[in-house]
């Protein structure tokens, strides 16, 4: 272990045995106008203006601060295709020399709360993206660094609130983790958790923070949609984050999705024509890749109200395009295309449809198509 690992063990252990405050150099988030403006942005997709307003943010705030919004500049453009891994070797990379860089911090000025703060920020990071592709165990301990950075920092700082959310994440989720990761959290010996804790913390930093509201709320959305099973305080909450930046087509693709989820077809579709327009009209970010996803959530949404013919051009569109992004579009219009084909009974056409669909589905098959596609070819769809 080295000396900085040690550190931050240290001073989880004497979060546990109730050791004595430590005198913070210094409260609150210095330059946190600047860095949340910044955040804003990244946010909004607007990733072009990014490195402009880095030079405006590092100084006042410290330059590790500058370079972990550079990281989730990354993680958002991740956002936006999540099945394209371009991003991924560069996002990995700038995770861990950022992390390296708070962890220095940490060492250079261990009384300084709000580098406790980005430490835990800059783990939260890389364990995101670590869930995202498939690493359990990793993330797991990623959790446990986060959670022992920010209960220091809010050692040093009792009024930096923004760090009640990553705690408040970590308690929530160790206490809804299913009996599998409970057994993982065990054999790692990750603290427990705590459902109505984590909630009440991830709220606190929200109403607040100087920093976290807008990532609080899409967290909190996640935790509504598929654990707390209420799909319209999600929507509540990315409507929102919809209205707040408006340039991410991601929220309202979110808020389409569970519409689409809780068979409300209509309103998934009026969501989905919205940003078909805005797609179009250029107003969003990767507006080619946004305007597939419109093409093809138009085309589902109609497809269930029981429209196929009505769906066939948004079809057609986006096989035409050949897009490169999102991640297997083509074959999804393929396949989408092949179902619509056999509600109107032109069986032939569908067949055609779906072997079109394997043959350009993607490497690994990312989307799970191949055995629909079989199905289809198998017996008609209905």
């Amino acid at each position: 272990m080295n000396i900085v690992a040690a550190v931050t063990v240290a001073a989880a252990v004497a979060i546990a045995a109730g050791a004595p405050r430590v005198a913070a150099q210094a409260s609150g988030l210095t330059g946190g106008q600047q860095v949340a403006r910044t955040y804003d942005a990244i946010l909004d997709a607007r990733f072009e203006d990014v490195t402009p307003l880095l030079t405006s943010t590092c100084p006042p705030a410290p330059a590790e601060v500058c370079q972990l919004l550079a990281v989730l500049s990354v993680w958002w453009q991740i956002q936006q295709d999540p099945l394209e891994r371009s991003h991924d070797q560069a996002f990995q990379k700038q995770a861990d020399a950022v992390i390296d860089q708070m962890e220095r911090w940490t060492t250079r000025e261990p009384a300084r709360a709000e580098a406790w703060f980005y430490l835990g920020g800059a783990v939260g990071a890389r364990a995101q993206w670590r869930v995202l592709r498939g690493q359990p165990v990793a993330a797991a301990r990623d959790g446990k660094r986060i959670k022992s950075s920010l209960e220091r920092a809010l050692m040093l700082d009792p009024g930096l609130q923004d760090a009640y959310f990553g705690i408040g994440l970590y308690h929530y989720y160790a206490g809804v983790a299913p009996a599998f990761a409970k057994m993982l959290r065990w054999l790692l010996l990750l603290p427990g958790g705590d459902r109505e804790r984590g909630l009440e913390e991830m709220q606190r930093a929200r109403n607040g923070g100087q920093l976290l509201r807008s990532e609080a709320d899409y967290q909190l959305h996640q935790i509504y949609r598929w654990y707390e099973k209420q799909p319209s305080r999600a929507i509540e909450l990315l409507t929102a984050l919809a209205a707040r930046y408006p340039h991410n087509a991601h929220f309202s693709q979110q808020i389409a999705e569970i519409e689409d989820h809780t068979d409300n077809h209509a309103g998934s579709l009026r969501v989905w024509e919205a940003l078909l327009e805005s797609a179009r009209a250029g107003r969003v970010a990767s507006a080619a890749a946004a305007l597939m996803r419109a093409e093809l959530g138009t085309a589902l949404e109609l497809d269930h109200l029981g429209r196929p013919e009505a769906a066939l051009p948004h079809l057609r569109a986006v096989i035409d395009a050949k897009p490169r992004s999102p991640v297997g579009a083509e074959a999804l219009a393929q396949l989408q295309l092949g179902n619509a084909y056999d509600r109107l009974a032109r069986r032939e056409q569908a067949i055609a449809a779906y072997r079109a669909a394997l043959m350009v589905n993607p490497a690994g098959d990312p989307l799970k198509i191949e055995s629909r596609a079989r199905a289809g070819l198998r017996t008609p769809a209905r």
